[in-house]
């Protein structure tokens, strides 16, 4: 039992609760789903916690909403997230959190003639995060978020075969991320360019009915690139770049039975197939970024989302826009998929921000 339908990994490679790799932010789903070099707002719980040790003022609450997977035409199928952070000088870093939530709608139920029961339920899943963030330097910072997750396809208790179990589950995870900005050297590069990496959902499996069948989290390993091609009183450009990899390794014993590794197992041995194999689970990303006011008024973004035809195949463009007044930020993307029919088509993302 699983909800990978439901959400937007459709990786060859299946886990449990793919939602959690779901990008909360409309700012960085309009750039393509890259986040990890800049993650300059409270969701960089999500693309990569250290860039929380680079948000030193204020206080900021981030709510991002979108009708999800609206080329599936389910009405009360929708994602919602909202992050917090503030800047803690007793303890030399930013802390965090953050709560996500998927509504999967209602589940009809049905009897064995395909009737209604009339004992119709509604499934979701959510997760609840806290993270800590510090600078080693000035230019280097260094994040860690602990993720509580919790998934309910069902209240009712399940038989598969002869074995029973329930339609909910929970299991918990952990983050680690780093980032570099040089704020030192050439000209060209301090204040101007970033690194980031995010090795994300490292726990334990999550299972419903057969524990022996347990499902893996998808672990997942980000890296980014950002630059400032632009950076001038009234416009600002940013490109970005980011590239994940699922690390996940499932295949079937010698009884012919569905396995797969253990999180601190599949690290490493995920990375199989040599490397114009490996290069096929990778997904990549850019987008772009254009800042115009001082302080900064109106974004335009844009971005490109590739993944191999052997591992998912999602290919699509992404389009937005921003505002910043005062203490208040407002931001929205589009998904224009290239596949004719694709669920993620036509999906929107609504992102509403406080800075304090």
């Amino acid at each position: 039992l699983n909800s990978d339908t439901f959400a937007q990994s459709s990786n060859a490679v299946s886990t449990g609760v793919p939602f959690l790799l779901i990008g909360p932010n409309s700012r960085f789903a309009a750039m393509g789903e890259t986040g990890t070099a800049i993650a300059d707002d409270a969701s960089a719980m999500h693309w990569n916690p250290s860039g929380l040790a680079f948000q030193t003022t204020g206080t900021e609450v981030n709510f991002t909403h979108s009708p999800w997977l609206a080329g599936l035409n389910i009405g009360d199928l929708f994602y919602d997230y909202v992050a917090g952070r503030k800047y803690i000088k007793s303890i030399n870093g930013t802390v965090g959190a953050s709560l996500t939530y998927l509504n999967i709608g209602e589940i009809i139920v049905t009897d064995e003639t395909g009737r209604e029961t009339g004992n119709n339920y509604k499934a979701y899943e959510m997760a609840f995060d806290v993270a800590y963030a510090t600078k080693l330097s000035p230019s280097w910072g260094v994040g860690i978020t602990t993720r509580f997750i919790y998934s309910r396809l069902s209240p009712n208790n399940l038989q598969v075969g002869n074995e029973k179990g329930t339609g909910t589950a929970f299991t918990t995870a952990f983050d680690l991320s780093c980032m570099w900005r040089p704020q030192t050297g050439a000209n060209w590069l301090k204040n101007k360019f970033s690194f980031g990496l995010n090795l994300s959902n490292l726990g334990p499996k999550i299972s419903y009915v057969d524990a022996a069948q347990a499902d893996p989290i998808p672990t997942q390993l980000r890296f980014g690139f950002a630059y400032d091609v632009v950076k001038s009183e009234f416009n600002n450009l940013t490109l970005t770049a980011d590239f994940s990899k699922l690390l996940v390794n499932r295949y079937y014993d010698d009884a012919n039975q569905p396995q797969s590794d253990p999180f601190y197992k599949a690290i490493f041995t995920s990375w199989k197939g040599g490397p114009e194999g490996i290069a096929k689970t990778i997904q990549t990303s850019v987008g772009a970024e254009y800042w115009y006011g001082a302080p900064r008024l109106i974004a335009l973004r844009a971005g490109y989302f590739y993944e191999d035809p052997s591992n998912g195949n999602r290919k699509f463009v992404t389009l937005g826009a921003g505002i910043r007044y005062s203490v208040y930020g407002f931001d929205f993307s589009y998904i224009s998929a290239i596949e004719e029919n694709h669920p993620l088509a036509n999906t929107l993302r609504f992102g509403l921000l406080v800075n304090f």
